[in-house]
């Protein structure tokens, strides 16, 4: 159950999630308002107990659902932030390993460079895509070029064991393979569906409160303008929780810096100072 729920809130359009939220708080507003007909005949009674204890009800609910929320939100940055920091720390290893792929011996380092150059191109990609079946077709030729990275590293390793740089080389590579897991188990990561499906099994309950304890012209209202910004919240929530599909999503500057950088900076730059060029 919940994780069909995690697909459809991963998957889902935001507005249809939104219009799904608005019309449950819609009904339990005015399942609370029937509930209050039937429980309380005398109207002039009703008001008088509206402006009382009723009150000290209305914020306790709004002030919990308030703090659930909070809670949820910090939880959905938390990921993103997680998710935005990697973007920076991938493009770093990245980068790190093809100045250090410039100290091989060719056909080494031109080899491991343009694979370099490949698979930044892919991460890119990647990080944009929808889920779907060319979102899984973009994470094959990522995971191949993973296998071909660390190929390659094999092959050229015996040329520059015995340097002093060969663990360093070595060092990078590994870091720049283990920023792929991170990532992905960064974007796996999303807030709880246990914890969405109790705030909004929550916001629905408050929804009724309201209907049951405001009153009058003006109390309705209220309630539904309360409600929906409480729900454009829990929408954002969700918006921020997702890795690709929303509109709140991380920046790939870096790893566009660091594509700019290799494309304009071959092998042959890092000969122009050599006596004798390989």
């Amino acid at each position: 159950m919940f994780g069909v729920l995690e697909q459809w809130l991963l998957t889902d359009p935001l507005w249809r999630i939104l219009l799904v939220l608005v019309a449950c708080l819609v009904v339990a507003t005015y399942a609370g308002r029937f509930a209050r007909r039937l429980l309380r005949r005398d109207a002039a009674a009703a008001d008088k107990e509206g402006s009382g204890q009723e009150g000290y009800v209305v914020s306790a609910v709004m002030g919990l659902l308030a703090l659930l929320i909070g809670f949820t939100f910090a939880m959905a940055i938390d990921r993103y932030d997680t998710r935005r920091q990697q973007v920076l720390l991938e493009a770093n290893a990245i980068g790190t390993t093809y100045l250090r792929t410039q100290l091989l011996d060719e056909p080494h380092r031109t080899r491991i460079g343009g694979l370099l150059i490949a698979y930044t191109d892919n991460r890119i990609v990647l990080a944009q895509e929808l889920p779907g079946p060319r979102q899984r077709r973009l994470l094959a030729e990522n995971d191949r070029l993973i296998t071909d990275l660390w190929t390659a590293t094999v092959a050229a390793f015996p040329t520059i064991e015995a340097r002093p740089f060969s663990n360093s080389f070595v060092d990078a590579m590994n870091l720049t393979i283990d920023m792929d897991t991170a990532r992905k188990t960064a974007r796996r990561a999303h807030v709880p569906p246990q914890v969405l499906v109790l705030l909004f099994l929550y916001q629905i309950a408050v929804a009724a409160t309201l209907g049951y304890v405001l009153v009058g012209r003006s109390g309705y209202p209220t309630a539904a303008l309360v409600m929906l910004l409480f729900a454009l919240s829990v929408t954002l929530v969700i918006d921020i929780d997702r890795a690709t599909s929303g509109t709140v999503v991380e920046s790939q500057e870096p790893m566009l810096w660091l594509q700019a950088s290799m494309k304009a900076s071959p092998p042959q730059v890092y000969d122009r100072f050599n006596e004798t060029p390989p």
